[in-house]
């Protein structure tokens, strides 16, 4: 397959960034997008999300006409689906926007494309959408190539990780697997293992249920040693010397689209088998509940001491450090929480450049040194690292990037 020209159905934190860096090959990337905003953006040669290197190499790509947005598919060799999957009812996985993007390219395709759906996705996604184009156009049975390949990338390091890391691929049949390798082999620089469609799917699941358990062990860990009066950190330290254990930091709960939300898909297929996961994710989800109960009483102890209302400013909305994303935020949803109990609270969130997020108003972080009377510390930023602060303001700090331990 020699410099083939790709189509890329969806152009979010994903699909934007990998389609930018295919485009880097010089291999012609079509974007396709929902947003008219987003298309504009993009054909201007700007971004619509915070990642470092992203802007300079989707403005090259553009310049170079290697990159363009529209609103419609057009024909090329391959399709790449890079959607969002939500939930939808009681934790069950969403694919509707898969199938969507699967509909929207349907009239494009012609014998010999390849198919590839890079959306988490339940396991057999990529049968259902192959199932779907057949009956939709059964002219085209056995004659298209299909293929399921997660990414694995950390944002903030988005651009780096797409080249460097390995890619898992699942072809439906050997050969979808051996051409969607010789495609990704192009841009990816780290090894490429090829499987079944079905355990690539449940690959990135799994990856990021392991994640998932093991922050859940730390969260669980600081509400104990809250109880006991232990400072969870040195606890920490202290247990990691041993050579074989490596516990992590604990936090104010989990967010973003993947460790979030991947287990519950994997809990929705086996409810009878995934039961540590499924309590992992309950013990994470109800990480922000302790949090919220933990600032009710130091509010309670202020108001009662100075009786009035404190000013709180809460640092950090975005669900990791360093990110503009909110999806599935913790720190967001505390905040938002704490927002509607109290009158005077303010949030700090300096990758976002808005006076406003959800009904939250957005100050500076010096602001918010100068005029809170509580500082709610919910993400580790950079900018609030190692920072001193009035001696008069009560910090809580969640994320042990103020006092913490070296």
């Amino acid at each position: 397959m020699n410099k083939p020209t790709v189509v890329m159905v969806g152009l979010g934190y994903i699909g934007l960034p990998t389609g930018a860096v295919i485009a880097s090959t010089g291999i012609t990337v079509h974007g396709v997008d929902v947003k008219d905003s987003i298309i504009e953006t993009i054909n201007q040669g700007h971004i619509h999300i915070v990642e470092p290197g992203l802007e300079d190499l989707v403005k090259k790509a553009v310049q170079n006409k290697m990159l363009s947005a529209h609103k419609n598919p057009i024909k090329a060799d391959i399709f790449i689906i890079a959607v969002p999957t939500p939930f939808k009812g009681d934790h069950d996985p969403d694919i509707s926007y898969v199938q969507e993007a699967a509909d929207k390219i349907l009239t494009y395709l012609e014998p010999e494309n390849l198919v590839i759906i890079e959306s988490t996705s339940p396991v057999g996604t990529t049968q259902i959408i192959k199932n779907s184009i057949e009956t939709q156009r059964p002219e085209l049975k056995d004659k298209l190539h299909y293929a399921y390949c997660p990414e694995r990338v950390l944002p903030g390091r988005i651009i780096e990780e797409l080249k460097s890391n390995s890619r898992v691929i699942g072809g439906v049949t050997t050969l979808a697997a051996k051409k969607a390798k010789e495609f990704y082999s192009h841009f990816v620089e780290g090894e490429l293992f090829t499987t079944t469609d079905k355990t690539a799917e449940m690959c990135k699941l799994v990856e990021n249920s392991f994640r998932d358990v093991n922050i859940a062990f730390a969260n669980e860990l600081s509400t104990i040693c809250d109880a006991t009066d232990v400072n969870v950190m040195e606890l920490i330290q202290m247990a990691n010397k041993h050579p074989r254990v490596n516990i992590l930091t604990p936090s104010c709960g989990v967010g973003g689209h993947c460790i979030a939300i991947d287990p519950w898909f994997l809990v929705s297929q086996f409810p009878n088998q995934a039961k540590l996961i499924k309590q992992a994710r309950v013990v994470n989800d109800n990480k922000p509940i302790w949090v919220l109960k933990k600032v009710e009483e130091q509010i309670k102890k202020w108001k009662e001491t100075h009786k009035n209302e404190p000013n709180i400013a809460c640092l950090g909305l975005a669900f990791k450090p360093n990110i503009d994303d909110l999806r599935e935020s913790p720190a967001l949803k505390i905040t938002r929480e704490i927002h509607s109990q109290y009158p005077n609270v303010k949030s700090v969130e300096p990758n976002v450049q808005k006076q406003e997020i959800k009904g939250i108003p957005i100050i500076s972080f010096e602001q918010a040194k100068k005029e809170a009377d509580i500082i709610i510390v919910l993400v580790a930023h950079t900018p609030f690292k190692g920072c001193k602060y009035p001696t008069n303001t009560i910090v809580m700090d969640f994320t042990n990037i103020c006092h913490g331990l070296s």
